[in-house]
């Protein structure tokens, strides 16, 4: 019998117990171990029975410890303490707060757009490592004091959760979420009733959100929630679940994250007198409406929260642009989410438009306008380009990756000049680090240092663990592959058990793994790229390894593959059936239901971390990141962030089928030989060189070389893939200027935006006239000493531009066979004198033979204005015409 409504009943907390709330509801305790340690002492069973999660914690513990408690004088004054270090955490100057009497006032806000976060597995929110960024993301600020709103969709089924049937197969359960459970609170307006976001849709229909704030330390996350009875049935399912439903059903996510959290963050502005946004940061294309919406705002004709209203569509772009960050995390067109351009028109016209904003320019944004582009296709990384003045990719392969390919949007431009800059991903050091890593680390420096090392990413901050003894780091390596192989035998029996498995046939989970054996961790989404089977190309070689009589090795396996990828779930039934095999099920396992809960002690357990994704796929890759930080080493593919900061003594790169250029070309090798010889390679380092490293022991019993190895990772590594030492650059190079931006154009009621928006309607207009007409240089012979120049002289038409308008660039350096720059260098000339009788304006410069060997270049004329974040940005060059019998300007 089922009921007909569901509540949530709390517990009353006696007067004394209160502080223990306010611990409860800011998600600082997920980071914070004595606050862990607290809610544990309240009850051990019972929070262990929560899943470790105070607000069910205070939920189901009985009344009569809750009275004891309430007279316990040390539990009273643990409890105080906890309540006073949070007030001061909260309110107390932190690493931001520092930086603001620099040269450059920082920005009074950050709004940070998501479509999910990792922030504790009491609010799962979250399918991978996007979420888990952002959720990283949030809490380092929150560290660095830096003042972010995060913003974000309320799943009411979260992502799913995982369970295997008898024979391997995937299945998805989406267990409702109460909110009266999780660490959330109604947003309420003044008089209490609940804030409210209204969005139109066709048809006179209305979407309806409330939003639900989590407050991650120093920082709101805002929820929209579109299950309320505002509603009606087919709109109250727009958030039900993470990555859900069809094409419709995600456009409208994306409209409620975009436009609808631009509106929740006015609100919650308002209500609170938090500051507004200076900048806005889109993470990855989903929220990519946000700067629509932000454009109404400007070109409403009533008052809105700006007072800045009636600028023309134009001014109010250029306005949003200047304050606007897009940050791409895919390196594959496929991983753009892409909308039926009519479906689009249908959502933002007629009754449904926005006031103020025509449809057409809303279409233009996601236009694929490149050559092989579709027409009939929005495209939402599109138009989070076109309307943001910055962008990233998150790591510098992918920041490479990137601009080749967008680069589409900015024809004429070489892919190292397209607009896109990188900020490889950190994460969050108190979430991932074991707190007996910590400890160890604390004993040699301090705890004050160890925290202030954990927190910015200082590299001088953690000088002195170098110091610490072999024996100390191999006793805690030790006892953490102890509590991984505890914590995997109990979930194994746990996972057997939903397989229909009876008690009974299960004795064999007992003697699962060993804390003595090299343990080798892979955990991560399945997607086909990531390659979660490469381990299983010759399933013999595989079984020798872990099987070896005196170096085996154990895997611990564990990953998800989306609901309506078959083929990913075919991956995880083969590595389910090899697992399975009683031959070697007691050296490798796979673990369902992968999540945060589980990440926290399968990072820190194991000895080496594999990642072999196909090269260059893999954005970033921060799982490898969080392995080693707890003295764990990486055996990867070159890929993300290891391509930047592998340096041969952090553990070992596998390499790649195009061993020349260590990128692989799908030409060049049949996929299927591909794998092969990747494969080989990963298993030839794990025999000759893992395996044999770890189990080569001196007469003390330990093995020397691979601690320095350890020792090595936790002192270089450390504070180069913190999240803090990331929201540290996304300040200094991103979120500053942008802040900047945004008040150069928005002083004197966005005057400065009407003047750009002006200026680049007046260059875009005059541009066919714009051409490159004589070049030559002062050149007797082909051949050039080094250290010697060249005079130039060009000839430039420029129609209705100025000089002032426009900036002539010599490009030189070193050319290949088919005359192409590489290593390029820029030298702009100067105007000599006006136009003359036939219009055309000389400009003049000297260009210097800085390098041997082949060496050519060219001229090309640039928009040029002071408040260009890039050359490239209106996408427009003059190059000199192939016809025009110019010098060639190649010289050898």
């Amino acid at each position: 019998m089922k009921a007909i409504r569901r509540f949530t009943v709390r517990t009353v907390l006696p007067e004394q117990l209160q502080p223990l709330h306010e611990l409860a509801l800011n998600l600082r305790w997920s980071w914070h171990p004595e606050t862990r340690d607290l809610f544990r002492s309240v009850d051990p069973e019972v929070w262990a029975a929560t899943g470790e999660d105070p607000v069910r914690l205070l939920g189901q513990v009985p009344a009569a410890r809750l009275a004891a408690l309430a007279v316990d004088r040390r539990f009273l004054r643990r409890l105080g303490d906890l309540a006073d270090d949070l007030r001061e955490y909260l309110t107390g100057p932190r690493w931001y707060q520092a930086q603001e009497g620099g040269d450059a006032p920082l920005p009074a806000a950050i709004a940070y757009f998501s479509p999910e976060y990792g922030i504790a597995a009491a609010l799962p929110q979250y399918s991978g490592g996007l979420g888990i960024l952002a959720g990283d993301h949030l809490k380092a600020a929150s560290d660095l004091g830096v003042p972010v709103i995060g913003v974000g969709l309320f799943y009411r089924h979260g992502y799913f959760r995982q369970s295997l049937d008898r024979d391997g197969w995937q299945q998805e359960r989406y267990p409702l979420l109460d909110p009266d459970e999780l660490a959330v609170s109604l947003l309420r307006e003044s008089d209490g009733t609940p804030c409210r976001i209204d969005l139109a849709l066709p048809g006179g229909r209305t979407l309806a959100a409330n939003i639900w704030k989590a407050q991650v330390g120093r920082v709101p996350l805002l929820l929209l929630d579109s299950d309320t009875e505002a509603n009606s049935p087919a709109e109250r399912d727009v958030t039900d679940r993470l990555y859900g439903g069809g094409s419709e059903h995600r456009l409208l996510q994306e409209m409620l994250l975009g436009i609808g959290g631009v509106r929740a963050v006015r609100a919650y502005c308002r209500l609170t007198g938090h500051p507004a946004p200076e900048v806005f940061h889109t993470n990855e294309g989903h929220a990519g409406f946000l700067g629509v919406e932000r454009i109404r705002e400007l070109v409403a004709a009533g008052p809105v929260e700006t007072d800045t209203a009636g600028l023309d569509f134009a001014a109010a772009l250029e306005a949003v642009r200047a304050g606007t960050l897009f940050t791409t995390h895919t390196p594959v067109p496929a991983g753009i989410d892409r909308f039926d351009r009519e479906l689009v028109a249908r959502h933002f016209g007629g009754d449904a438009a926005l006031p103020g904003v025509p449809v057409e320019p809303v279409l233009a944004l996601g236009a694929e306008t490149w050559r092989g582009g579709d027409p009939k296709l929005f495209n939402m990384a599109a138009m989070g380009l076109r309307l943001a003045q910055r962008a990233n990719g998150v790591s510098t392969l992918h920041g490479e990756v990137s601009r080749s390919m967008f680069n589409g949007l900015w024809p004429g431009f070489d892919p190292s000049e397209v607009p896109i800059t990188s900020v490889t991903n950190g994460v969050h050091a108190a979430t991932w680090i074991d707190p007996s890593v910590v400890r160890l680390g604390a004993a040699e420096i301090g705890a004050d240092r160890a925290e202030d090392a954990m927190t910015t990413g200082d590299a001088t901050r953690w000088t002195g663990l170098e110091r610490i003894g072999d024996t100390e780091i191999w006793d805690l390596r030790r006892s953490l592959r102890a509590q991984l192989v505890d914590e995997a035998r109990r979930r194994l029996r746990t996972a057997w058990r939903q397989r229909g498995a009876g008690e009974a046939e299960l004795g064999w989970v007992s003697s699962v793994l060993d804390p003595d054996v090299l343990t080798i961790g892979f955990a991560r989404r399945v997607p086909s790229y990531k390659r979660l089977t490469l381990m299983l190309r010759d399933p013999q070689r595989l079984r020798a390894l872990l099987l070896h009589p005196t170096r085996p090795v154990q895997i611990v396996v564990a990953g998800k593959a989306h609901p309506a990828d078959d083929g990913g779930k075919r991956l995880i039934q083969q590595m389910v059936a090899f697992a399975d095999d009683p031959a070697v099920r007691h050296r490798i396992v796979f673990l369902p239901d992968y999540d945060m809960a589980m990440a926290r002690l399968l990072y820190p357990g194991c000895d080496v971390w594999l990642n072999n994704p196909l090269r260059p796929l893999e954005a970033c890759g921060t799982s490898g990141m969080k392995a080693a930080l707890n003295g764990c080493l990486n055996l990867s593919i070159l890929d993300g962030w290891w391509d930047e900061w592998h340096d041969g003594q952090n553990g070992w790169a596998i390499p790649t089928a195009d061993e020349s250029s260590g990128v692989l070309d799908p030409e060049s090798c049949e996929a299927e030989r591909r794998d092969d010889i990747e494969a080989a390679a990963l298993y030839d380092l794990i025999e000759e060189q893992v395996a044999a490293r770890f189990y080569d022991r001196d007469a003390d019993g330990l093995p020397h070389r691979w601690i320095a190895m350890v020792r090595h990772t936790l002192v270089t590594l450390g504070p180069k893939v913190l999240a803090g030492r990331m929201v540290r650059e996304y300040v200094d190079r991103l979120y500053t200027p942008a802040a900047l931006a945004q008040r150069e154009l928005a002083a004197g009621r966005h005057r400065g935006a009407r003047e750009l928006a002006a200026w680049k309607a007046r260059v875009r207009e005059a541009w066919p006239a714009v051409r490159v007409e004589h070049v030559e240089a002062d050149c007797p012979d082909e051949a050039q000493e080094l250290g010697s120049s060249l005079a130039l002289r060009v000839q430039v038409a420029l129609g209705a531009l100025e000089p002032g308008d426009v900036e002539v660039q010599v490009v030189s350096g070193r050319v290949d066979e088919s005359d192409g720059i590489s290593d390029a260098c820029l030298l702009a000339l100067k105007p000599v004198g006006g136009p003359d009788l036939d219009g055309r304006t000389r400009y003049e410069g000297s260009l210097e033979l800085c390098r041997t060997g082949p060496f050519g270049y060219t001229v090309r004329v640039l928009p040029a204005h002071p408040r260009l974040a890039s050359p490239a940005e209106p996408g427009l060059v003059a190059l000199p015409a192939e016809s025009a019998g110019m010098d060639a300007g190649l010289l050898r």
